[in-house]
């Protein structure tokens, strides 16, 4: 079968001729519906180098998945063959305490593991199948089309933990800023708008993106300019943002996110564009507490997924054949990419 391949650091994927494989003990073999293209596969093909994380290539791309279980490895148990499911990206060893409550992204033993995920180390969603090391990491998405369940692993839940843990400060009147409104942000602001009663600003360079935003619910869209800062200003009522979240993490982007930060509100860093954030007693406001999120857990995406079917939030998508996989990369790095592109490998 074919698969889009990571067959070495700085360097775009290549569609490679691999075996099907094959589920071993409590191990699923999963068809493949979708697999989103997400930026963070850019950065691997183009920014990391060996070392700077504990796995390497080769492997198969794609860490958002959905699809239909194809058959079950000896000792699996609780899924049925042809049942749509959706995998839950971070994996975790699965015995430590965090594990225990479903945190999988946060395990304390990830040597235990080696590749964080499929499509990150280990073999992902762009080929047709998938093996997922256990039934844990799988989840029902009812009658969810794959292809639209997919982002929602990784570009629904990554936001859906950043908004859950900031929720106290979304009371009425609250403001919260989204800046980057791309594959993550336009599933962030519908986070927003279903959980809480805060106004909600998109920011993007792009005045397409701007539109996409506030055609999926965000109450106003500013154009990432020189004059950005002021205008969230004065759509806050010259507050600031209660909450920020960053799904780009680029200097500019961390810059513009403290400059907005209300006192006591929270940054959330989502994106990893390489970015950093100078910090000093005056830099920031009060109190403004900042921090990095990584996916979310296996309850969290129960959650999306829920959100989902009820038709609050829904992935806007562009859909690519496997073998248009490398230049829906292309477009991805060109921005020309609107919400999320999904890998359909069959």
């Amino acid at each position: 079968m074919q698969a889009l391949q990571l067959t070495a650091w700085k360097q775009a994927g290549e569609l490679v001729e691999v075996d099907q494989p094959e589920p071993g003990p409590g191990e699923v073999l999963v068809r493949i519906g979708g697999a989103g293209a997400c930026h963070s596969d850019l950065h691997l093909m183009h920014e990391f180098e060996p070392g700077i994380v504990p796995w390497n290539p080769p492997f198969t791309l794609g860490h958002e998945n959905a699809g239909w279980v194809e058959a079950l490895g000896p000792g699996a148990r609780g899924l049925e063959v042809g049942e749509p499911v959706a995998v839950y990206g971070p994996w975790g060893c699965g015995r430590c305490a965090r594990c225990a409550q479903g945190m999988e992204n946060y395990c304390d033993r990830p040597d235990l593991v080696g590749a964080a995920a499929g499509g990150l180390g280990a073999d992902g969603g762009m080929a047709p199948y998938m093996v997922v090391p256990s039934a844990r990491h799988l989840v029902s998405i009812g009658d969810l089309d794959p292809v639209d369940a997919a982002p929602l692993t990784d570009a629904g839940l990554t936001p859906y933990h950043a908004v859950k843990r900031a929720l106290p400060l979304l009371v009425p009147g609250s403001t919260a800023v989204v800046i980057g409104a791309g594959g993550l942000g336009h599933l962030a602001i519908q986070v927003l708008r279903a959980l809480s009663p805060a106004t909600v600003i998109a920011v993007d360079r792009r005045p397409e993106a701007v539109a996409l935003a506030e055609s999926v619910g965000a109450h106003a869209g500013v154009v990432a300019d020189d004059g950005a800062a002021d205008a969230i200003r004065e759509l806050s009522r010259g507050r600031g943002a209660d909450l920020v979240l960053d799904v780009v993490g680029a200097d500019e982007t961390l810059a513009l996110g403290a400059s907005v930060a209300r006192t006591l509100g929270q940054l959330s860093v989502l994106g990893i564009a390489g970015g950093t954030l100078p910090l000093s007693f005056f830099g920031i406001a009060y109190e403004v507490s900042v921090a990095t999120t990584y996916w979310g857990t296996l309850p969290e995406l129960q959650e999306v997924l829920s959100l989902a079917q009820r038709g609050d939030i829904s992935a806007h998508v562009q859909r690519f054949s496997l073998s248009d996989a490398p230049e829906a990369y292309e477009q991805l790095a060109a921005g020309q990419v609107e919400g999320r592109a999904v890998i359909v490998p069959s």
